[in-house]
Order: C-alpha cells, then sequence, then structure tokens
C-alpha cells in the first residue's frame, strides 16, 4: 500500500468516509485527521480550505503545491 495521500475522505469515527466529500473545518477532530494524512499542521489545512475551497483533492493539490520546488531550485540547492 502506498504511503501517498489519496483524494478520499478520512474514516470518521465509526471508520467510514465522510458522506459530505469536503473538509469541515468546524470540526477539529476531522481537521486533525486531514493534517496527519496530508502531513501538515491543522492550521495549514485551515489556511488551504480558505484559499482552494473544502474539497479534499484541491486542499491536497494546493498543500502539495505549495511544499513543492522547481527543477532549477533543486538544482541550486545541489550546487549546480
Amino acid at each position: 500500500m502506498s504511503d501517498e495521500a489519496s483524494f478520499g475522505a478520512p474514516p470518521d469515527s465509526a471508520g467510514s468516509a465522510s458522506p459530505t466529500g469536503s473538509i469541515n473545518v468546524g470540526d477539529e477532530q476531522e481537521v486533525q485527521t486531514w493534517a496527519r494524512k496530508l502531513n501538515v499542521t491543522a492550521q495549514q489545512i485551515h489556511d488551504a480550505v480558505k484559499a482552494v475551497g473544502a474539497r479534499p483533492s484541491d486542499v491536497e493539490e494546493h498543500l502539495k503545491g505549495s511544499r513543492s520546488t522547481t527543477n532549477a531550485e533543486q538544482t541550486r540547492a545541489a550546487g549546480g
């Protein structure tokens, strides 16, 4: 099984996926679950939802994009 986060909703306390298909930032437990799943802070989840909306795939893409680097940046960091 891959360590990559999926676009699906995290399970709720009963083990089933969120029925809304969106991240409910009003539910701190759900925010914490998403933060762990995406390896970010709860504040980053709140900021991402504010920036792109509550759709999990959009939030994940936004967060991955904010942590990504370009090839040029990688080359400079490697001393090239």
